[in-house]
This record gives structure tokens, sequence and C-alpha cells, in this order.
């Protein structure tokens, strides 16, 4: 089955705004497109200026669609608190009537965007930081009373309602092991950093070894001008990027209008 398409938006700029971007959402569910994710930042170095928040972003998508796929391609847990995460998904996953999707990583600090405001710098802190988060934000999604005392979080006898199905996928560089070992117990895998559709194809074999589903969702995005066609076997979801420099917004509309190029 080929792969189903979607937009992967840096709200930056001129898409710095959350009713541009559900426009943009709006237009592009019409032209055909399944999906449009929202990065994750607070800042972008230099050449960005603007920036809007990504929960704005996607509660804008989910109120101008009816079918397409929403939310954070990828929210550093680290820089988050599990338990409002939590609630965040849920209402976001209630507000779109089940189309929201939690992605999820690391993060990286290539901008100072952990260290100018004092969080956690360190990979190796924000990666047992990721761990021991997903599993409190996993049992709160859940529905069932959470008990939890970790070195980073606690949530003592609490028990969250509603409790949508809220979809995990995991965002991880190509050949970096530790985060498909996270995918594979959640619901699917972003893949960061893949150069051609045969490292797609070895991610794949990675992932059975560790046992997902038929279920699971492999996840990559491109750049607009190169051609989605030879990928369209090798992933789940090919996403197509807008942003994150000197956005166009007559152009990422018309990336919008013009639908799937395959």
């Amino acid at each position: 089955m080929a792969a189903r398409r979607g937009l992967f938006v840096a709200p930056f700029d001129a898409l710095a705004d959350p009713r541009v971007v559900g426009e943009l959402a709006a237009r592009a569910e019409a032209a055909g497109w399944e999906a449009l994710f929202v990065w994750d930042h607070v800042q972008y170095g230099e050449r960005v200026r603007d920036v809007a928040d990504v929960w704005t972003c996607c509660a804008a998508v989910a109120m101008r669609t009816t079918t397409m796929l929403t939310g954070p391609m990828v929210t550093p847990l680290a820089r988050r608190r599990p338990h409002v995460l939590a609630r965040q998904a849920a209402s976001l996953a209630v507000l779109s009537q089940g189309r929201f999707v939690l992605g999820i990583g690391l993060g990286d600090d290539w901008v100072g965007e952990f260290g100018a405001f004092g969080d956690q710098t360190s990979p190796s802190v924000r990666a047992s930081m990721l761990d021991e988060g997903l599993e409190v934000l996993t049992g709160l999604l859940s529905g069932e009373s959470v008990h939890h005392d970790g070195e980073h979080y606690r949530a003592h006898g609490v028990r969250f309602s509603p409790a949508p199905r809220v979809p995990i996928w995991i965002g991880g560089r190509f050949r970096n092991a530790r985060p498909m070992r996270r995918a594979a117990r959640h619901d699917g895998f972003f893949v960061i950093g893949q150069s051609t559709p045969d490292d797609i194809a070895s991610v794949r074999v990675t992932l059975d070894e560790h046992g997902v589903d038929d279920d699971f969702a492999v996840v990559l995005d491109l750049q607009p001008d190169v051609d989605p066609t030879p990928w369209l076997d090798s992933a789940d979801w090919v996403l197509t990027r807008v942003g994150p420099f000197d956005i166009d917004l007559d152009a990422a509309f018309a990336l919008a209008d013009a639908g799937p190029a395959s």
C-alpha cells in the first residue's frame, strides 16, 4: 500500500499565526493532503524571527478540518511536564475527534533552545527524562491510576479522564538504535536524516526485529522539490516540508492547493 501524504509545517515568520496555519490546513485537506504536522520550537536561530505555539496551531488545524491528522512533530518531552502534556494531548484528541497524533523526541539544542531557558542540555539526561516521562505520560493517557516515583517525575495515585486514544510517534535520527527501540514500544517512528528509500527499508527490518505490529507507522519528510515517488512504497507516511527559513506564504498555499504530487 502506497504511503499516505501530509505536510510538515514550521510555524515560523509568515506562518507564525495559528489562523494562517488553520487556513493552510483547510485548503490542504480540500486538495487531498491527509495530515498537517507542526514543528515544536520556542526559537530557531537568527534566521527565524516569529514563532507560533505548536498547541494553538494544532487546535486551529483541528477546528478547520474534518479528516486530517495533526499533532506536534516532534515535541521534546524533557522540556514538558508529562502530566501537563497528557492533558494537552487528551484535549486535542477530543477537539479533533480522534485525529491527533503525539510526536515525541529528544530534541536538539543546536540553537541553544534548551540552554537559553535553563532547560536540560545534556542529551543523555534528556534521554533518561524522555523514557521516564513516556512512562508517566502513557500511564496517564490510559485512564488507569498512575503511581510513579522516579528520578525525574512523580505521580502519586492519580487518574486522568478523559482518556482518548492518542497514538505516539517517536522521532529519531536514522541509524540511531535507541530511538528505534523506544519507538517500537509505541505507534510509529518519524525517521530524521534518511538519504534513500533503502534507508527506510533497513529501518523496517530493525523495527520488525523489535516486534512492531502491522499498524505501526514509519514516517519521513522530504523537501518540496524532492520527488516523493521512490519513497511511497517504503514508508507509511511521506510528509512534505514547509519551512523553516524564508517562508513564502504564497508558495506555501500553492503547495497546499496543488495536493499530493503522487
